[in-house]
């Protein structure tokens, strides 16, 4: 059962709130009156503050403060008493955002959640004002709400940020490409004379894209059934290991019948031999790095899957990694017949230059 956004806040924009999106280009845009921000890889999140009352709603406008309590006085004791603000919910770790770090953070119990807080606790960087005082400021042209986020945020110390802005597309550019190290995702650009659309893609966010060879040792049947809905990708480390670095998907129904035909001399009568055959069980019930683990935020999904046996490689397009798997779903480009499978490695992967978090915190200033 999915879980309300409670509304304990009386202000001029009352929660829910369904967060403005982004399209995806490839191509950083270039015009006059566009403003480019770095793209944060966390939990977008809205923040709802009246007073005392702190409500932080996620961008399906679930509730998120029970999850990250360590970022309610804070915001109690820096931004307006009367005010909404639209961010993103990160963790910074010693190699840049960890969002493996954030998952974790979902978690029933209040013990685990108050343990991590402390141990990695969440910073908030705040890229749009959405109200103030009494005044709705979602009519209002972006370039008035970020000067007023700007005088909003003055003073925030950390865990509370401004995200960084500029008119230059050659310093976004930088951005793209130096900032990747740190985990940021890419930029996005807005226009300065644009108000603040709910649930509508009215920005664009430029994100980095590579291409891969992966081992194709499994996949999921599509939730309609009879056709396959994703496969499942592996990459060999070093030691010769078969690790699950993430799925490939969106395909239409024509090319999901097609896959199911091309993946039938592949298929196995069961897991037995196979390389991942030990996550088809309860063992594989706690990791995320495996095929069939549970999805903290769809508990009722299938994640159950088929084995392959991993002979067939396939090229994917992703955007960058997390840790030693792909941040999010890959773009099936090809079939590589041509390549053998045990030549599909991590050793292939274009890793970013490690950056230290802190040129992405202050930007702002130069």
């Amino acid at each position: 059962m999915r879980v309300a956004l409670r509304s304990g806040v009386n202000l001029p924009v009352n929660p829910p709130v369904s967060p403005m999106l982004a399209k995806l280009a490839r191509q950083l845009p270039v015009s006059e009156g566009l403003v480019y921000e770095p793209k944060w890889d966390g939990f977008r999140c809205i923040v709802f503050r009246d007073g005392d009352q702190v409500e932080l709603g996620s961008r399906n406008e679930r509730p998120l403060t029970r999850y990250f309590p360590e970022l309610e006085e804070p915001l109690r004791a820096q931004l307006p008493a009367r005010c909404v603000l639209d961010g993103e919910i990160v963790i910074a770790g010693p190699s840049g955002l960890d969002f493996d770090a954030l998952l974790q953070r979902i978690h029933p119990a209040e013990s685990r959640v108050r343990m991590l807080a402390a141990s990695t606790p969440a910073s908030l960087v705040a890229f749009d004002l959405l109200a103030l005082d009494q005044r709705d400021l979602r009519p209002a042209p972006f370039s008035e709400r970020r000067h007023l986020l700007e005088q909003a945020m003055a003073e925030a110390e950390p865990p509370l940020h401004l995200t960084p802005a500029t008119t230059d597309p050659e310093v976004a550019r930088d951005w793209f490409d130096r900032f990747e190290g740190a985990g940021l995702d890419g930029v996005v650009a807005k226009r300065s004379d644009l108000p603040y659309r709910e649930g509508e893609r009215q920005m664009v966010k430029v994100k980095h894209e590579r291409t891969a060879d992966c081992v194709v040792a499994g996949f999921r049947w599509h939730k309609e059934g009879g056709t396959v809905g994703s496969l499942l990708l592996g990459l060999y480390d070093g030691e010769g290991n078969l690790h699950h670095v993430g799925v490939t998907a969106s395909f239409t129904a024509a090319r999901r019948r097609q896959l199911l035909e091309e993946l039938a001399p592949y298929r196995m009568d069961s897991v037995s031999g196979h390389p991942w055959q030990s996550w088809a069980g309860e063992e594989g019930a706690g990791s995320t790095r495996m095929p069939g683990a549970p999805s903290r935020w769809s508990a009722r999904r299938d994640l159950s899957w088929e084995p392959l046996r991993p002979d067939a490689v396939c090229e994917v397009a992703y955007d960058h990694l997390q840790g030693d798997r792909f941040r999010h779903g890959t773009t099936f480009r090809r079939w590589r017949p041509d390549r053998q499978p045990r030549s599909c490695t991590y050793d292939q992967l274009d890793a970013a230059v490690p950056a230290e978090l802190a040129q992405v915190f202050g930007a702002a200033s130069g």
